[in-house]
């Protein structure tokens, strides 16, 4: 048995265009990851890796599905287990309905825990980014 995913629900007020690029841009990515980069091209069976800001490898994976602008799904490799992240780019009248999920968890995860933490300040800088023009400050909570 697994612990359920985790998803998390969204509405931005922008186009899925904008919103695709903002997730995938490499100069976007430290503004709303608590400071890290990614390296990636985004394309079916590529590695793509998040560096913390003290240059360490935080997680990296493979992207599994790359549909603009409508779907992006990866492997999230940490220590262990192997999990799996997928955004679900939805349009709703002027917004963009954006469903994160992530799932693959064991029993009691740690890691679970800690994302449940992290989506939420991750997906809040980034709405703020996109409608106001600077992310929110991000603290893990």
């Amino acid at each position: 048995m697994s612990d359920p995913a985790f998803v998390y629900v969204i509405y931005i007020r922008t186009t899925p265009q904008k919103l695709w690029d903002a997730l995938l841009d490499p100069e976007v990515r430290p503004k709303i990851w608590f400071g890290r980069t990614v390296q990636s091209d985004w394309k079916v069976g590529s590695r793509h890796v998040l560096t913390a800001p003290d240059g360490s490898i935080d997680f990296q994976g493979v992207v599994l599905e790359s549909d603009p602008p409508r779907k992006l799904s990866y492997t999230f490799e940490t220590a262990s287990p192997t999990t799996t992240v997928t955004y679900l780019l939805e349009p709703v009248e002027d917004s963009v309905r954006l469903t994160v999920t992530h799932d693959g968890f064991p029993d009691n995860s740690e890691q679970r825990k800690g994302v449940s933490n992290g989506w939420p300040a991750i997906m809040s800088a980034l709405k703020s980014l996109l409608e106001n023009g600077e992310p929110t400050p991000q603290v893990m909570g």
